[in-house]
């Protein structure tokens, strides 16, 4: 019971401060991920002991099992598939190559320079090679990143998770070949890899396409309130987690599977989704990195040395020399290159890969987490200060656009529309009518970030405003109060 009330308690706390310091943290552009490192340091053993969460507390497995179910799942509902054709040669540079020569990399310097045994080298490369996209949000929100290199960024640390995740658990199946399954049996090293290859994307697609079918029937007979919508593809990545867990597969490929047949059949399920099932993703996150906070992450700064220090070098700076000269030849600018090249953080996502092994008790596999902790931290420190830095610096050389030309007290009521009484819809020609009488009008682009930035169709004269802070952008735009703002969506 006492448990039960701390769980709630942490729960509540996190929701609480997660949302009055949303905005703020969001133009601050601090990382939202030391805030809260920072509140489990402030609840747990050293501080106030409200919070003691180990290796071997069900609490921090089950948030750290539903937070990397949740981000995967969440990857492939964003992914926007229309998104990957006409960039398919910069993607597989990022998946492959890109991706996969980072992360042996840094198993080769855990091997030699550390003394890990291989197949735990290995687990080490695979996990550091995750960059986080929870660090990186600020950044791809920004007004001031390039087109090209938010979609790169987005893409590269939205779907390395699934290259990565296959690598670690068949080292971790090649480091105790005796690994036991949920059901208690052991498992062998095909059988793991039918379950993680082929049942977790086949159990994944089925439940995804059975969802969406059941809700297109259901929509077209009765009708779905749009908030339940948000509930119910929540559903199917649990469910599509828990029929696979169930067979021996992988259910958090599972997850990623159905989140892609989502994106690829339903885009309205998709809009409804990050409206609700992205917070909700979010919270989890923020649980994982309080829990992990109290005490668990900061044993990494513990195992500071000449080796570990050299380690971190290596694990945060292969990725760079790495994949600057990849980028050669896709015809992206030089800053494109660098931006992409260097805004690579290790975080939450990591520590979820290196959990795994310790999750399956494999001797050994706590050393792992405290070295990923680590370089995670160093991470946070070296990363987190160049977005902000990032951020602030092209925010002071974004000019204000040119201010709007002044209200005409009255136009409204001219054109026969009264300015308190515009409706919530808008016709072009009630547009023209409020133009012709002198009126400030101006048209906002709302579209979510991926449709906006991969779609090459533009209203003329357009404001793209923040979504996530409109009225901050309004005023930096100089945008009138009195104006008119005609929004559209679509």
């Amino acid at each position: 019971m006492e448990n039960f009330v701390t769980i709630l308690a942490l729960i509540g706390i996190v929701v609480v401060v997660a949302s009055l310091l949303s905005g703020a943290l969001e133009r601050s552009a601090v990382p939202v991920v030391a805030v809260f490192l920072a509140l489990g340091f402030l609840l747990g053993p050293s501080m106030l002991g409200w919070l003691d969460i180990g290796f071997g507390s069900p609490q921090l497995r089950v948030l750290a099992t539903l937070a990397l179910m949740l981000v995967l799942f969440s990857d492939g509902v964003t992914l926007n598939l229309k998104e990957l054709n006409p960039r398919r040669h910069l993607l597989l540079r990022l998946l492959g190559p890109g991706t996969l020569l980072p992360a042996a990399g840094i198993g080769i310097a855990a091997h030699y320079l550390l003394g890990f045994p291989a197949p735990a080298a290995a687990i080490l490369g695979a996990a550091l090679a995750s960059t986080d996209p929870v660090l990186l949000r600020s950044a791809l929100r920004s007004r001031a990143m390039p087109n090209d290199a938010r979609i790169a960024l987005r893409l590269e640390s939205g779907l390395n998770d699934i290259i990565l995740l296959p690598i670690v658990v068949i080292a971790m199946l090649v480091w105790d070949p005796l690994l036991v399954s949920h059901g208690g049996k052991p498992q062998n090293l095909s059988g793991s890899l039918l379950g993680l290859l082929l049942l977790g994307p086949a159990l994944g697609f089925i439940v995804g396409w059975a969802g969406i079918t059941a809700l297109s029937w259901v929509r077209r007979r009765t009708g779905v309130r749009r908030d339940y919508e948000s509930l119910y593809a929540l559903g199917l990545a649990f469910a599509a987690y828990a029929a696979a867990e169930g067979v021996g597969g992988s259910g958090f490929v599972a997850a990623f599977a159905a989140g892609i047949v989502i994106d690829a059949q339903d885009t309205e399920l998709c809009d409804c989704f990050l409206e609700y099932g992205e917070a909700t993703a979010e919270m989890f996150l923020l649980l994982t990195f309080v829990a992990l906070g109290s005490s668990l992450i900061w044993r990494g700064l513990g195992v500071f040395d000449g080796h570990t220090l050299l380690f971190a070098v290596i694990a945060l700076g292969i990725r760079s020399l790495v994949l600057y000269p990849l980028l050669g030849g896709l015809g992206l600018s030089e800053r494109d290159r660098r931006l992409i090249a260097l805004l690579a953080p290790r975080g939450l996502s990591t520590l979820l890969l290196v959990l795994l092994p310790v999750f399956a008790g494999m001797p050994g596999a706590e050393l792992l987490f405290v070295v990923a902790s680590m370089v995670v931290l160093i991470s946070l420190v070296v990363h987190g200060g160049g977005i902000t830095w990032f951020l602030r610096s092209s925010a002071s050389r974004l000019a204000p656009a040119p201010p709007a030309p002044a209200e005409t007290v009255g136009a409204a009521a001219v054109a026969g529309i009264s300015s308190e009484d515009v409706p919530e819809r808008i016709t072009l020609e009630e547009l023209d009518a409020l133009r012709a009488a002198g009126d400030t009008v101006v048209i906002a682009d709302s579209r979510k970030d991926d449709v906006y930035y991969s779609d090459g169709r533009k209203a003329a004269g357009a404001a793209r405003l923040d979504p996530f802070d409109p009225v901050l952008d309004a005023r930096t735009r100089s945008i009138p109060r009195e104006a008119t703002i005609a929004v559209y969506c679509a």
